[in-house]
């Protein structure tokens, strides 16, 4: 049973009541900015007013404004959350502590994925308290997302998601040791969307000292559309919204008209002649850069930073076996994707075939998707970190195969969160429509692959050794 205890801990912004539990003690929806409204939607995050008394911080707040993601027979929640949840602040953080003291634990920073326009911090599978039951204060992160968060708008900076990770970073750096944390042995980690944001980070120089190791799985080096790319959804989102392409054109907009909105510009034609599409035509929201952050990384903390990256070995079962999509594949769709991430297509498909001979059109496609959205641009940030840190650089594969929806989900994006958080045997995993299918799960993986993660957040290294360009090391689970 969750009891108050009288838990409350001074932030920068004011103090709050959190809650304990047997894992430990829990704050949740920890403002570190003020809530973005109107205009302020397009603005850098803002400090937090703050507020006067004991701010109650024992049950979820609201989160990102986001549309509902419907994986049909595969349920999603536990990776997605509960969806939009109104309310004035969700420009917030979550705390999850062995004990708000002085005893300066490792930290771990959690950024959450959902392809930049969905998910949030009160998604099941982050919850943390196995981190937290070894030694861990874990963080995790709610950041802007959709128009209000990626959208290139005229008059506006860049990327103002990212811009909140790292407002919540400076705000663990400044409030986390109330917590039981060290603010100067923290790590940042995300899986998919968030992991392509910890690549940023990486490159980005207002990140140096707020963290010293990161983690990026699932994620991409090279995920980032040029601004020409960005320019056409810009348009296309004005268009769709009768307003002109600038703050002021967007700063009356409702919320919910910019969610809305979002299902018409998907599937826009994003490939220019310099770039393809880093995301293949599954979302038109994500980073926009003028550069790659894996050819970027000199810019950024990245030379002084430990970073293990990790993919699974299906990444692009995700997007196509929940939707029917599969079995039903045709070498015109594998050609068709080939076509969004490769600038010569059929040859690229020639490749892949010679490769894998035997393999169906819709291995092939998942293989082409995985590839684009997370293996290459992987690969790439795993050679560029190994070429210029000082630390080490450190790669892992994950090939456990889900037996959800008859056996076909396989290693697909998100298998892996059940194993990392070491949660892999919870009952809401399994089942006909579960992440992890209905048998159980193998013994120990989960708690190998946690420890390995655990051994990063404490120390930078997961145990084993470090990847060049020379060896290609890479770990392999399941």
């Amino acid at each position: 049973m969750s009891q108050k205890n009288d838990l409350v801990v001074r932030t920068p912004s004011g103090a709050v009541q959190g809650v304990r539990d047997i894992h430990g003690e829990v704050y949740r929806a920890i403002p570190y900015a003020a809530t973005p409204t109107g205009i302020a939607r397009f603005a850098p995050p803002a400090p937090h007013p703050g507020w006067a008394g004991v701010r109650d911080a024992t049950s979820h707040g609201a989160t990102a404004p986001q549309p509902v993601r419907d994986f049909g027979p595969l349920d999603m929640r536990p990776y997605f959350g509960p969806g939009w949840v109104r309310g004035a602040d969700y420009l917030t953080v979550d705390v999850r502590t062995p004990g708000s003291d002085s005893a300066g634990r490792p930290v771990l920073v959690f950024v959450h994925g959902g392809g930049f326009v969905t998910g949030s911090s009160q998604a099941a599978l982050y919850d943390g308290h196995t981190f937290a039951g070894a030694g861990i204060v874990v963080v995790t992160v709610n950041y802007r997302l959709g128009i209000p968060g990626f959208l290139d708008v005229h008059g506006a900076p860049r990327n103002r998601g990212l811009l909140d990770v790292l407002a919540a970073l400076r705000w663990v750096r400044d409030a986390i040791s109330a917590f039981g944390g060290d603010p100067a042995n923290v790590t940042v980690a995300g899986q998919s969307a968030g992991a392509t944001l910890v690549g940023a980070l990486l490159a980005t120089p207002e990140a140096t000292g707020l963290f010293q190791h990161a983690v990026m799985q699932s994620g991409s080096g090279t995920g980032a559309f040029t601004p020409e790319q960005a320019e056409r959804v810009t348009r296309a989102a004005a268009t769709e919204l009768g307003v002109d392409t600038t703050t002021d054109g967007f700063a009356d907009i409702p919320d919910e008209q910019f969610v809305a909105v979002l299902p018409e510009l998907t599937g826009l034609d994003l490939r220019t002649a310099s770039a393809t599409d880093p995301l293949v035509g599954l979302s038109p929201f994500g980073l926009v850069l003028d550069e790659q952050p894996a050819d970027a990384l000199a810019h950024g903390p990245a030379a002084d930073i430990d970073l293990l990256i990790g993919t699974n070995t299906e990444e692009g079962n995700l997007y196509l076996v929940p939707q029917g999509n599969f079995e039903n594949s045709q070498p015109a769709d594998v050609l068709a994707v080939a076509g969004q991430a490769h600038r010569d297509p059929e040859n690229a498909v020639k490749a892949l075939i010679a490769r894998r001979p035997q393999a169906t059109s819709g291995e092939l496609r998942s293989a082409l998707i995985g590839d684009a959205l997370f293996g290459a641009g992987s690969a790439r940030m795993a050679q560029a970190h190994s070429r210029i840190s000082n630390r080490g650089t450190y790669v892992y594969s994950f090939g456990f195969r889900s037996a959800a929806l008859h056996g076909r989900l396989g290693a697909a994006h998100t298998v892996e969160l059940p194993f990392v958080f070491d949660i892999a045997d919870a009952e809401w995993l399994h089942g006909p429509t579960g992440l992890l299918g209905p048998d159980p799960a193998p013994h120990g993986l989960a708690r190998e692959m946690h420890e390995a993660w655990l051994a990063m957040v404490r120390k930078g290294s997961p145990g084993w050794a470090a990847y060049d360009n020379s060896s290609d090391t890479v770990q392999h689970f399941g």
